[in-house]
Formats: C-alpha cells, structure tokens, sequence
C-alpha cells in the first residue's frame, strides 16, 4: 500500500502535513515526539506498527506543528496547540466518528481531545502514555533531567556527530539491533530543527492532563510495557486507574514502541484488533529467532555483569559527547 499525503491549515493558521492510507474504520493516531510522514513510513521502527494498522482500517496520521513535513516555523507548542493540529486533521478530512490512538506525548492530546468532542470518537487507545510530564510528576530530579536534556539538544540536535543522537536512542530503544539505531538516529536528524525540539521537549515536559481523565466518556484501551525507560510503567497504570472502566495490559519488553521482533508487537496488534471488533484476527508472527533473542536479552539483564557493561556503556557515551563539545 501506499499513503497519500496531503495538507491542511488550523484555525491560527498553521500548516499541517497528514498521511492516510487502508480503508475501513477510520483510526486517527495523534502526533508524538519525534515524528516525520515519509521517513516514518519506511523506517522499521514504525512500519510494523503502520502496516498493521492500516490492514483492516483506514489510517490517518500527521506530523505536527514545528515537525516533519509540517510548518516548521511556529510560536506555540503546548497541548491546547496539539489539540488544534488534530482537530484540523479530521475536520479537513470530514470524520464524523473514528477510533483515536494516542502514543506516549500523543496520549495526552487524545485524552483531551476525546473529553472535548466525546461523540466523535468511538475507541481510545493509549500507549506508552502519559497525563503528567515531566515538569508535574512531583520529583525535582525529574525537572534537573529535563534541564540537561535540554542543554544535550541545544548544543548537539541535528550535528552530524553520532553520539548526541545514539543518547537518545539508547533511551528510547535499548533493545534494538543496529538497523534500528541507524534508522531512530536518522529520524531525530530530520524531524524537527534544534530550536523546534527545544521547544518541543519543555512543552511536554509540561503536559498535564490529569484533570480531564475522570472525564473520559469513551471506551478506552490502555497498553504499556513494563521495562519502559521513557515513560514508567506506573504512570500507564495512572492513567488505567483514572480513565472509568479503562481496561489495562501490560505488556513485556523494555523499548518506549515495540519492535517488529518483540512478543509485544503481537500483544498490542490483537488487544487493538479485538477492541476495535475487527472480524479478521491480525496475521502476526513473530519468528522463533527473534523470540530466542527476546528471551536472551532479557536474562541477560538479570546478570549485574550486563547491568555494568551497559552503565558503563552509557556513561562513556556521555563522556565523548562532552569531550567532543568541548573541543568544538
């Protein structure tokens, strides 16, 4: 198959890229950190997950504000903003009603969205999501992270040198094999400038939505994994025990989004398909070498050999990347 993009304006008058592709139930996925239509498309971190949407519905995606194929020149950032992005979507695209799926900083805005316009939207899907940033989850360290993060992204984000952006994928991915990495370190080059990813990652620092999941009157899906080192499982089940009659899985695997070769591509895949009534299971399978893999590596981090050979990967990560910015 192949995705159709096209273009539409919010109503402060931002220009937004979208892509769909498939047919049948519409499902709407909202935007996230990092994201670019086109690299997305053919990158195996995301095509898994895209294919497999978009088999038996009719799938509808965009970059937002600031990203991608998007306009990039843009002064708001905040989930308000988002909220716009998405509404400009669907309204240009005449959806009366459609499943909405919200991953990880997309959650938030789905959330919202699906208070706001509850006849709209007949299934809430939530992955890898959150309704408190960083900025809100009571923690000062988590407020110091965000401050040296942002200081990482302001000197290093789009450089050409490789050790800024394996940082980042190391954290979001610590699972995958190298055709991965390349294809996650080739997605934070292109999708947003420094500037735009500075600003992007203060306002989801600040995301906070908590207030409205009480509010939620759509059927909802909430998905996480246990091992996720981007957002903690405890706050996927925030969100089960908050959103009324959310219904939770918990999946295994340690990466923000599930790989093609992870037992929980498969989970995901047919907990979505059942809840959205699809007559036709899902056709996944994953190999059994991929399953041996899943398998070793986790063992491997039981073993404190592992968990020392990883820390000390990462903290001389660190060191050449300030050794390399110090010298330039």
């Amino acid at each position: 198959m192949n995705q159709e993009i096209r273009y539409c304006t919010t109503r402060d008058g931002v220009s937004i890229a979208f892509a769909t592709v498939g047919s049948g139930l519409p499902i709407v996925k909202t935007a996230n950190w990092l994201s670019h239509l086109e690299h997305d498309w053919r990158s195996p971190v995301w095509r898994h997950v895209l294919q497999g949407l978009s088999a038996q519905h009719r799938l509808v995606r965009y970059d937002e504000r600031g990203t991608g194929l998007s306009e990039r020149d843009i002064s708001e950032m905040s989930v308000d903003a988002w909220v716009e992005d998405l509404t400009a979507v669907v309204d240009e695209l005449s959806l009366e009603r459609f499943a909405l799926l919200g991953i990880s900083q997309g959650g938030a805005v789905a959330i919202k969205y699906a208070v706001r316009h509850p006849e709209r939207v007949s299934h809430l899907i939530l992955y890898g999501a959150y309704a408190r940033g960083r900025f809100h989850r009571g923690d000062p360290k988590e407020k110091e992270l965000v401050e040296a993060l942002r200081a990482l992204v302001h000197q290093g984000w789009g450089s050409d040198h490789h050790v800024f952006r394996q940082m980042f994928t190391t954290l979001y991915i610590p699972d995958a094999g190298a055709e991965h990495m390349r294809w996650f370190n080739d997605l934070q080059r292109v999708s947003a400038s420094p500037e735009n990813a500075e600003k992007l990652l203060l306002a989801i620092s600040d995301i906070n939505v908590s207030n409205f999941l009480s509010q939620v009157k759509t059927r909802t899906l909430v998905l996480h994994c246990r091992g996720d080192r981007v957002v903690p499982f405890s706050l996927g089940q925030e969100l089960a025990a908050r959103i009324p009659n959310a219904r939770f899985v918990p999946m295994d695997g340690n990466n923000h989004l599930f790989l093609d070769n992870e037992p929980a591509c498969t989970v995901f895949m047919q907990e979505v398909s059942a809840f959205l009534g699809d007559k036709t299971p899902p056709k996944i399978k994953v190999p059994d070498d991929s399953r041996r893999l899943t398998r070793a590596l986790s063992q491997a981090e039981q073993n404190p050999v592992y968990r020392v050979l990883v820390m000390a990967a990462v903290l001389t990560t660190i060191v050449t990347f300030f050794v390399w910015l110090l010298a330039g």
